[in-house]
């Protein structure tokens, strides 16, 4: 009877594999399309930035217009995600991808503040739960869920084992989501793989550093760690505060973006004629270039305007902002700490991205993933002081937390 019941499991797992390269592949070539289109929209916008950027509050109105009359319960967005994966919903309409899409580009088009991953990752929630009602067994939902999260975070940014580690940990801060484990890192490889192999291209730095540790060096990583954990808990905090105020202050949707589309328009301008719009990946890569310019306040304008773009209802993502907050403050604080600004900006990049999220091996092994796996012990340090910070505050509003926390 046991054998029975162990080659009945043994099968699922191999369909269940199986149905998870499929959805590698399919949520591979959408963010293949995605993120290309996204690069494409931000090399136009750059060029014609005070053309576009009057005309954020008019693509603001149209986002919400259709949501409105054609995303239902699409409206949610990671929230959807959180409550189909709790059963507090039963699915994700295939509707989110498209909308998701096109009202991503459009904030970053007319210079709206934001990222890109969490619709990568919607996208591949839904496309991915849509296979749930092939197969009957009891989780079937919440594993399609966790498929479909590895496989969109992947093929956007191309870091299959930090994407694999982000979908077990998201769903509840401080526990593993380990029963779907293999298909999880089929779908995540295939989705990395597929995007690389259609032309999306992938953001590395090798970061090379020759350092023993010791106690000085282990306390200004613990100092590190802390700064990096207050500032992604700050992104999440305001981002929560600054959402609920502006509902309570705006009911309607449309005045609601409009007045603030209104408002980033003007600041995007005065605060460096567009140098904190879109993913701001030139920040990024000035936090990690010799002859970089990164100003000391760049990391906290990033922020408030990434809580203005994405409170206001202009559709993007909370990871890659945090990204940015993080690189720039780590280049603004190396001096200070007598350490490499490239060496402090990766581990900003990391450790805000794990404190705003509650995850803690996700921003490890991204940092591996991205700067090098030697950096992996001074990674290691850091993100465990940045997880002290307060736990319960995430930039996903529906996110449980462990009760062993």
């Amino acid at each position: 009877m046991e054998a029975f019941l162990d080659l009945k499991k043994n099968g699922r797992l191999l369909l269940v594999s199986a149905a998870a390269i499929l959805v590698g592949l399919l949520v591979g070539v959408v963010d293949m399309i995605f993120g290309v289109v996204l690069n494409a929209l931000t090399v136009f916008r750059d060029s014609h930035f005070l053309f576009l950027i009057p005309f954020l509050s008019l693509s603001g109105l149209l986002i919400v217009f259709l949501y409105d009359h054609f995303g239902g319960k699409s409206i949610k967005g990671m929230g959807l995600v959180f409550d189909v994966a709790d059963e507090r919903e039963k699915a994700i309409p295939k509707r989110l991808v498209p909308l998701a899409i096109f009202s991503t580009w459009l904030t970053h088009l007319f210079g709206g503040s934001a990222g890109r991953e969490g619709v990568a990752v919607q996208i591949g929630a839904a496309l991915s739960h849509a296979f749930s009602p092939i197969f009957s067994f009891k989780e079937s939902s919440r594993s399609f869920l966790i498929i479909g999260i590895a496989a969109g975070f992947a093929g956007l940014f191309q870091t299959p084992i930090a994407a694999i580690l982000f979908a077990l940990e998201v769903l509840v801060i401080g526990r593993l989501e380990l029963a779907a484990l293999l298909p999880t890192c089929l779908a995540a490889y295939t989705a990395s793989y597929t995007s690389h192999l259609l032309g999306l291209k992938k953001f590395t730095r090798s970061i090379e550093v020759n350092m023993e540790l010791n106690p000085l060096l282990f306390l200004k990583f613990a100092l590190l760690g802390i700064l990096f954990g207050l500032t992604g808990t700050l992104f999440a905090y305001l981002l929560r505060r600054t959402k609920l105020a502006l509902v309570l202050r705006f009911r309607r949707p449309y005045q609601r973006i409009m007045i603030i589309g209104l408002l980033l328009s003007v600041l995007l301008i005065v605060l460096g004629m567009g140098r904190y719009s879109g993913l701001s990946t030139d920040l990024i890569a000035a936090s990690f270039s010799k002859d970089g310019n990164v100003y000391p306040f760049d990391w906290f304008f990033k922020l408030i305007l990434t809580v203005l773009t994405l409170s206001a209802g202009y559709q993007g993502g909370e990871v890659m902002p945090m990204f940015t907050i993080g690189a720039t403050l780590g280049a603004v604080l190396a001096p200070l700490f007598h350490l490499p600004a490239d060496f402090v900006a990766a581990l900003g990049y990391a450790s805000v991205f794990g404190s705003g999220t509650g995850t803690f091996l996700a921003p490890i092994f991204i940092g591996g993933e991205i700067f090098g796996f030697d950096n992996i012990p001074y990674l290691f340090i850091v993100v465990c002081f940045a997880s002290i910070i307060k736990k319960r505050i995430s930039v996903y509003g529906a996110q449980k937390t462990s009760s062993k926390i």
